[in-house]
């Protein structure tokens, strides 16, 4: 990135080396390398972390491609504790070596992984490290989210992604630091849990400092003894009383207050490790119908985000331009997103919890049902959850998307039983936030019922939802995008009910691009495209039954043109229009809370 900022938003060290720029590149789809013993025949410099089918990896290759190597040269200077070698996201399998001995594997491709390195590094000199990367485009049963399968992006599917997509960077630190950090918020009793895991080599009389401010009023100054390289406390804030006072400290995306935080290790007086972070008191939370934020109902607008860049796919060009599309979405009058199919960058997070935006996170799905394809999205998903757990943005986890590799809910039990699975493994690695286990029909478990309906007639929107017997009507009866919205023996039970996916209105301000692109229905002018927006809009904030929805989509996507911005996030009519008819039909709320 041309702009980089430190990766990990909310584990910040002050030392710390980036490895983004120019690697050393190639192919390798006849396995001719085993190894990186031998020399390799270099024919590509790549720019990490962009992934080479990106224009902006300086190499643009969109073809098919099993099999790819990375190499650098790094300095670092002397140290006497560890090395720390991160990668944000290798899609698919990497193997990692430094100064040729081998030092991390991993499978996934949307998640973080970490190596100590200190041992392969030489007293001085140059240091060089190699990737090895497995990624088979082809391969369906493994979690994929929007690339496609075929050579040329088609229907709802997008190019690929091969290999390092996101940052790489070193960090030094000393021979016992802090792992990591989960921050909790406890709404109810004004209080922010907190849980520290240190690593190394020191094991005893280890002590944390956890400070933690409002602005420049010091909220908290704990001290904690560390047993077995652990500490678990709830930190206490002071309620200020009146409702004004106590809801500056809440976290809303009217009001996004966060509280800063830094956490320093000891050990006998001396000082090991020093992080800086950020945590918020919020609470999120299903009360029979309706969505919950700091105790009160609060209506979702969210819209639909794939998180592609027409130059640089999954990876933004820079950090700018995830702060860009944070602003974008509020100003469209938006107070969330459901990334869709992506787990996304976190510094994309970090901007949503400083600017004040909701954030679904949805875990990209794989096409093909086996065990090897649930054993791979488990892992992969309990990572995601681990990495994202502090972020306050997020308020929803979202384990499968319209049946996707879960094709025969209604027939197959392991089907079922998979969905389960995952929604119940959620709930459990976070008792904290809602959960969805199928977003859009064929619902068993899940905390919110999401319905995707991508009917574009405002009037018979109106009609299919405004009922008063929606248990009788909508699911008995009538199948939005032709399924069944709950299984059999999964009844609605109250549940929020969310327009999860609908519009989808195309709309290419260059008419001679409309035989290439398409959308669920089509506008030719301004005009036009604003009005069926707003007419939809206004019947979605006027439906009782809803407790929220989320439009289709942020911003055109390849072949999708139906994004209310351009794929370079230019509006497709002022960003003015848009909020007001995103906001049709509804009346100026409050903060969450107050």
């Amino acid at each position: 990135m041309s702009d980089f900022e430190y990766p990990r938003p909310q584990l910040v060290r002050e030392h710390w080396m980036s490895l983004n720029g120019p690697w050393k590149f190639r192919y390798d789809d006849e396995r001719t390398y085993k190894i990186p013993d031998g020399p390799i025949e270099w024919t590509h410099t790549i720019e990490v972390p962009f992934a080479p089918e990106a224009t902006a990896s300086g190499i643009g290759d969109t073809g098919f491609h099993w099999v790819c190597w990375y190499e650098r040269e790094f300095e670092i200077g002397p140290h006497n504790g560890h090395t720390i070698l991160h990668f944000g996201a290798v899609d698919y399998r990497a193997r990692v070596w430094v100064n040729g001995h081998l030092v991390a594997e991993h499978e996934g491709g949307h998640t973080p992984f970490s190596c100590n390195i200190s041992t392969a590094l030489r007293a001085d000199g140059k240091q060089v490290v190699t990737v090895y990367v497995e990624d088979d485009p082809h391969d369906l049963a493994k979690p994929r989210g929007k690339q496609d399968w075929l050579l040329e992006p088609h229907s709802i599917w997008y190019p690929r992604t091969t290999g390092i997509w996101q940052s790489v960077w070193l960090e030094q630190v000393a021979s016992t630091y802090i792992q990591t950090l989960r921050w909790t918020p406890i709404f109810e009793t004004y209080e922010i849990g907190c849980e520290i895991f240190a690593t190394g080599d020191v094991n005893e009389d280890l002590f944390v400092e956890v400070k933690i401010w409002h602005g420049d009023n010091l909220l908290a100054d704990d001290h904690y003894k560390l047993l077995g390289h652990e500490a678990n406390r709830k930190i206490a804030l002071s309620d200020p009383g009146i409702d004004d006072s106590r809801n500056e400290l809440l976290w809303s995306p009217e009001r996004p207050t966060l509280l800063d935080a830094e956490v320093t290790l000891h050990h006998k007086g001396v000082v090991l490790d020093r992080i800086v972070s950020y945590t918020a008191l919020r609470s999120v939370a299903i009360n029979r119908d309706r969505f919950m934020l700091n105790g009160r109902a609060y209506a979702l607008r969210l819209v639909l985000d794939q998180g592609y860049w027409p130059g640089s796919l999954l990876t933004a060009p820079s950090d700018a331009a995830l702060k860009r599309d944070v602003e974008l979405a509020k100003a469209m009058g938006f107070n969330g997103v459901r990334k869709h199919q992506k787990i996304e960058d976190p510094r994309y997070l970090y901007w949503a919890d400083r600017l004040g935006l909701l954030v679904w996170e949805e875990m990209p799905s794989a096409y093909r049902f086996s065990p090897k394809a649930i054993t791979r999205m488990v892992r992969e998903w309990t990572e995601a959850i681990e990495r994202d757990y502090s972020h306050p943005c997020i308020i929803v986890w979202v384990a499968f998307n319209e049946s996707w590799g879960v094709p025969n809910l209604t027939l197959t039990q392991a089907h079922r039983n998979a969905v389960e699975a995952l929604y119940h493994l959620t709930r459990t690695l976070d008792a904290t936030r809602p959960v969805i286990g199928n977003d859009g029909w064929e619902a068993s478990a899940t905390d919110i019922l999401g319905i995707h309906d991508y009917d574009c007639n405002p009037d018979k929107l109106a009609a299919r939802y405004t009922t008063t017997e929606p248990t009788r009507t909508l699911f008995d009866q009538r199948r939005p995008g032709g399924r069944i919205l709950t299984l059999d023996g999964f009844p609605h039970r109250g549940q929020p009910i969310v327009l999860t996916e609908f519009g989808g209105i195309a709309f290419d301000k260059d008419a001679a691009q409309e035989l290439k692109t398409w959308g669920y229905s089509r506008a030719h002018t301004e005009d036009s495209f604003i009005d069926l927006y707003r007419r939809l809009l206004e019947v979605v904030n006027t439906t009782t039954m809803f407790s929220g929805f989320c439009y289709t989509q942020f911003s055109d996507t390849f072949q999708e043109a139906n994004g209310l911005l351009c794929a370079d996030r230019t509006p497709k009519v002022a960003l003015e229009m848009i909020n007001a008819a995103t906001r049709a039909g509804t009346t100026e709320e409050k903060p969450a809370g107050s």
